[in-house]
């Protein structure tokens, strides 16, 4: 069966976590079939030591491992640096799929699942990684956004607040780079999910989980937003001259 495009990001490196054989055998042949070098670990330990040893672009975990977890083997990835995570989980378990994202993955795909849909999610999300030259994403192309005390750069993919450097996942700098992009606008979370994640239909609390966590590395107060303001039975808006509640 003809595999289906990546965009360009093949040739990057993908680390498979996944302790079936047959589904990670799968995934692994769809991936390298798309153009991606591609590793394989079957537990926590061997994917933080093979991730040590050749940092990978981008990684495909399960978050159902015998021993050390999906989530545990993320939060220590993360320690090691910034990578991009898409989390494989049960079909059903939201609550599972809230705490990866909750971790810093930026997606997520539920078992059973399409092969040639999780090369297209691989290749959405490390398009979205690219520092530059990438024109496909939120706010690209529009130079350095600055408001309320932060920058952002997208083609550098940098976001700095009052000089400090943010530790951003993927979904979180595109968010925060789309927000910067549209001032004062309020929009649906259906728009967001569109916009900043290409998807024309989803799961909404992706959406919810990522603003939640995005308010916790901007705003002062993430308990009392003052930036990422919530527009009941609409959705959110960017508020940058928003000096005191409204």
């Amino acid at each position: 069966m003809e595999q289906p495009s990546t965009g360009g990001g093949a040739g990057a490196r993908v680390l498979v976590v996944d302790d079936d054989p047959t589904v990670a055998e799968i995934v692994t042949g769809y991936l390298d079939r798309a153009g991606y070098v591609v590793d394989r670990a079957g537990d926590g330990p061997d994917a933080l030591a093979r991730a040590a040893a050749h940092r990978p672009d981008l990684v495909v975990l399960d978050l159902m491992l015998p021993g050390m977890d999906g989530l545990e083997v993320c939060r220590r990835m993360r320690g090691q640096g910034p990578v991009p995570v898409i989390m494989l989980t049960a079909r059903g378990d939201e609550d599972d799929r809230i705490l990866g994202l909750e971790v810093g993955a930026d997606d997520y795909v539920t078992k059973p699942f399409s092969p040639r849909e999780l090369v297209l999610r691989v290749g959405s999300v490390l398009r979205r990684a690219r520092p530059a030259g990438d024109a496909s994403g939120p706010g690209a192309g529009s130079g350095v956004l600055r408001a309320a005390g932060l920058t952002v750069d997208p083609e550098a993919r940098r976001a700095v607040k009052n000089g400090a450097e943010l530790a951003l996942t993927v979904r979180e700098f595109d968010l925060l780079a789309f927000f910067l992009a549209h001032p004062g606008r309020a929009f649906a979370r259906e728009e967001l999910m569109r916009e900043v994640w290409g998807w024309d239909f989803g799961d909404l609390s992706t959406v919810t989980v990522h603003v939640r966590r995005l308010r916790g590395k901007v705003e002062d107060d993430p308990a009392r937003p003052r930036l990422i303001r919530t527009v009941w039975g609409v959705g959110y808006r960017f508020d940058p001259a928003t000096t005191e509640e409204g």
